[in-house]
């Protein structure tokens, strides 16, 4: 018989483990869908195989002779596997300090687990080879619900590294606008979602980039050459900078919508283009185009009809609206220098690599995703390869001035979007959402983030020769997850209005 304290070991082993996976392997790293982790998906697979096999074994069986080696021999195997995932993960990706620490935890557990496991084990090697029934009471119940519990994510995880392989990959190249001179661009929130995509295109397309961030360390794993600064004040008055792109800001959603939060939220923004002002103004040679990221919230949560960049903003009393007029306000400052200023409204950004998307693939890869509320409000999207394409597009062309939206000529409805995710990666879409639960929640959050609804369309940039790549769902969902079945006959077709919003 194993003793108690074993049970005790593995039990603690178990809930530890199952939060690293579920909070870290799933929720904030989201290894199932990272290019770069498709080896240690793979070996998380094995090693939830072994431990599968371990946690029936143990907990009904007493193991003897050849099947005392046996498990040995697994417990052997699952100890290399860790090392080599420990190498594969320091190699691949920067694990967050709270993941760090639960290894070291898990280690130290795992090896005292080992201490009063490994001899009892050894004493049934010189036992006749059998395997005995045994019960331990609600410890057996413990271990048999943790094998069932981990075998679906063997099955799980190395699927996923195997699907990995077969993603499409587009050349960076691609993406670059051959048009465009060679610059030297400074760039906040470049080590963003949206900023280190950007950098990367600019960097290939043969451009001096300049980041600004707050911690230099975190611009290291951008593509190269750039140069890093982490304050404004190390520009000097007389560098030639070309143009700026400022994406600064801290995240809208990460976090509850409190006083003290929403404080935050503005004042990262505001006060990031107040100093790009600053620096405008003090430079001998003037840049000639400030990007600045703002976002469609700048129509409010629910903007009437279909809205062109000829639609004044009104004013409807939420945080959103709020955000997005100081933002810009603060940004036509630099008209006053003479630099042509474009306040880049953004819709929801798609890429398998973070992002919305990037969040929804793990609830959907588990078949627990769906709409919000009714699904039926629209929503406003676009690529952010193409969103990559439009910013380089707007520093090329100086009709592009004032507010541009940055968003693919055909919104959908929250529901249509959700089906077209599931179909996209192969799942079935039958949850969905409360809206009371949502609000609940969330509150504002919830009413101006993901229950918006908002039917907005590029005009402006389409009417100076801009071709979007993905201009629809069908095309975007493609180029990240491969072909599937039509979505075309799921969409709702959206007229778009015969303006000239380009002088």
């Amino acid at each position: 018989m194993l003793p108690i304290i074993f049970f005790i070991l593995i039990s603690v082993q178990i809930a530890m483990g199952a939060f690293d996976m579920l909070f870290h392997h799933e929720l904030t790293e989201r290894l199932a869908w990272r290019d770069s982790q498709r080896k240690e998906l793979f070996l998380h697979g094995l090693r939830n195989g072994f431990y599968a096999i371990l946690f029936i074994a143990f907990g009904t069986l007493q193991l003897q002779g050849f099947f005392a080696w046996l498990a040995l021999a697994v417990l052997a195997a699952e100890l290399v596997i860790t090392l080599i995932d420990f190498v594969e993960e320091d190699q691949t990706r920067k694990l967050p300090w709270s993941e760090r620490i639960l290894h070291t935890l898990l280690a130290l557990n795992y090896g005292a687990l080992l201490v009063f496991l490994v001899p009892v084990l050894w004493e049934f090697t010189a036992l006749p080879t059998a395997l005995v029934p045994v019960h331990y009471g609600w410890w057996t119940v413990v271990m048999v619900l943790s094998a069932f519990a981990v075998a679906p994510f063997c099955v799980r995880d190395i699927a996923a590294s195997k699907r990995l392989e077969r993603l499409p990959h587009h050349p960076i190249a691609s993406l670059v606008d051959a048009r465009m001179p060679s610059q030297s661009i400074l760039v906040t929130g470049g080590t963003g979602f949206i900023g280190s995509r950007l950098i990367e295109v600019l960097v290939a397309g043969g451009h001096h980039i300049t980041v600004l961030t707050r911690k230099a360390e975190r611009a290291t794993d951008l593509a190269m050459p750039l140069t890093i600064i982490t304050n404004l004040d190390q520009i000097p008055d007389d560098a030639e900078i070309d143009s700026i792109i400022n994406l600064a800001g801290k995240p809208v959603v990460g976090g509850l919508w409190t006083y003290s939060f929403r404080k935050k939220v503005l004042a990262s923004r505001v006060e990031m283009t107040r100093n790009l002002v600053a620096l405008i103004a003090r430079l001998e040679k003037r840049p000639s185009v400030l990007i600045s990221g703002s976002a469609t919230g700048a129509y409010g949560a629910e903007p009437d009809e279909v809205t062109t960049e000829i639609d004044a903003p009104e004013d409807d009393g939420s945080f959103s609206w709020r955000l997005c007029h100081a933002w810009e306000t603060a940004a036509m400052e630099a008209e006053a220098y003479g630099v042509r200023t474009v306040r880049l409204r953004i819709g929801m950004v798609l890429d398998r690599d973070g992002g919305p998307l990037g969040q929804m693939l793990v609830p959907f890869d588990l078949c627990v995703g769906g709409p919000f509320g009714d699904g039926q409000q629209w929503m406003s999207w676009i690529s952010r390869d193409d969103l990559v394409r439009m910013i380089q597009h707007a520093i090329t062309d100086d009709r592009i001035t004032g507010a541009l939206n940055a968003v693919a000529p055909q919104p959908v409805r929250n529901k249509t979007f959700s089906r077209a995710v599931g179909r996209a990666i192969g799942r079935p879409v039958w949850a969905h959402i409360p809206r009371f639960l949502l609000e609940l929640g969330l509150g504002d959050m919830a009413r101006e983030i993901f229950l918006a609804d908002q039917k907005i369309v590029s005009a402006k940039v389409e009417e100076t020769g801009f071709a979007f790549l993905h201009p629809d769902l069908q095309s975007v969902f493609e180029a990240q997850f491969g072909p599937r079945q039509s979505l075309n006959n799921q969409m709702e077709p959206v007229a778009q209005p015969d303006l000239q919003l380009i002088k």
